[in-house]
């Protein structure tokens, strides 16, 4: 479950400006009433994305308030471009850096060496305002984590910054920024060793279309294990999307047998169903809240053989029906 705090978070932008976003909660299955009760348990991580959309595409705005101006649809997505069209981790983060400065007027984004360390430094360009604790979160998170999908490898982080004070409670912080935190700094942003700055973007186009149909869930939601071997069959399936492989097609793409693929799934207590299954219910949840996709399209997409089956699907998924994340036409 995510806490309430980092739902609220998400939502500090639209509630300073005085939008009312009870609506929305109810829409993905949250009792406003509840989340704000002390001790409550807060939202399930596709609640949360869920809520993330629906409030994007009311809002137009990809960071829901947080800055002066709003991030137009499709700005996260021209940021991930200039960072696929780079040749190496050092010209992603600095042509990134340069579009997100380009976008908004909020925030400097800069590389910095410092010896050994590298890192992506945030400042504010005006000193006396300061930067949404949920922003700045928001901000280092997001962009780690598209570094590190750019590459197609891990980017270990060696320290988290953040100007805000440390939090009283630390709870859901290890997992999120799985690091050192630093807080109390002059900028926030994330560092690692120097030497990743050779790494070479490692993506392409048509990944990058396949990620940018479901971005948010894998960069606003946190992380999920899928175990090593569950996670390069998910991403497989990913890249074959909207085509949806056999046992014995996943295997050859991953120069292994079905058995053995198998066998390791077992041992990471899933199987390409269940990973399926997941991956085909996120996507839903994507598509059913920000498009006008009929269901019958939007079976075929996901791979089931009617409309009908994957209602069925999704409600047993969600505990809901398509209709509660239909949003009404664009």
């Amino acid at each position: 479950m995510i806490a309430p705090v980092f739902v609220f978070g998400m939502l500090s932008g639209l509630l300073d400006k005085g939008i009312d976003i009870d609506g929305h909660l109810r829409q993905v299955g949250v009792d406003p009433k509840a989340l704000r009760t002390p001790g409550d348990a807060g939202v399930t991580p596709m609640q949360y994305v869920a809520l993330f959309y629906a409030l994007l595409h009311d809002s137009k705005d990809e960071c829901l308030g947080l800055f002066s101006r709003p991030f137009k649809p499709g700005s996260f997505a021209l940021t991930a471009r200039e960072g696929l069209s780079a040749p190496d981790l050092r010209g992603a983060i600095k042509r990134m850096a340069v579009a997100l400065n380009l976008l908004q007027d909020d925030i400097h984004f800069s590389l910095k060496v410092n010896g050994d360390e590298a890192g992506l430094h945030m400042r504010s360009i005006d000193p006396s305002r300061h930067v949404a604790v949920f922003a700045q979160e928001t901000m280092v998170r997001v962009l780690w984590r598209l570094a590190a999908w750019l590459l197609n490898v891990p980017l270990p982080i060696l320290q988290f910054d953040f100007t805000y004070p440390e939090p009283e409670s630390q709870e859901g912080y290890n997992l999120v920024f799985p690091a050192a935190r630093q807080y109390g700094q002059a900028a926030f942003g994330f560092w690692f060793k120097a030497s990743e700055l050779q790494t070479p973007v490692s993506r392409d186009e048509p990944a990058l279309r396949t990620f940018l149909t479901d971005a948010y869930t894998q960069v606003i939601s946190p992380p999920r294990d899928f175990g090593v071997v569950g996670q390069r069959v998910r991403n497989c399936l990913m890249r074959s999307y909207p085509q949806w492989p056999s046992l014995e097609e996943v295997a050859e793409k991953l120069h292994t047998t079905p058995s053995s693929l198998q066998r390791h799934l077992s041992s990471e207590h899933t199987s390409l169903q269940w990973l399926k299954d997941d991956l085909r219910r996120d996507l839903a949840i994507s598509r059913l809240s920000t498009s006008r996709v009929s269901l019958v399209q939007l079976a075929s997409e996901l791979g089931f053989s009617d409309s009908p089956t994957f209602q069925r699907a999704f409600k047993k998924w969600t505990g809901k029906h398509c209709g509660a994340y239909r949003r009404r036409a664009i």
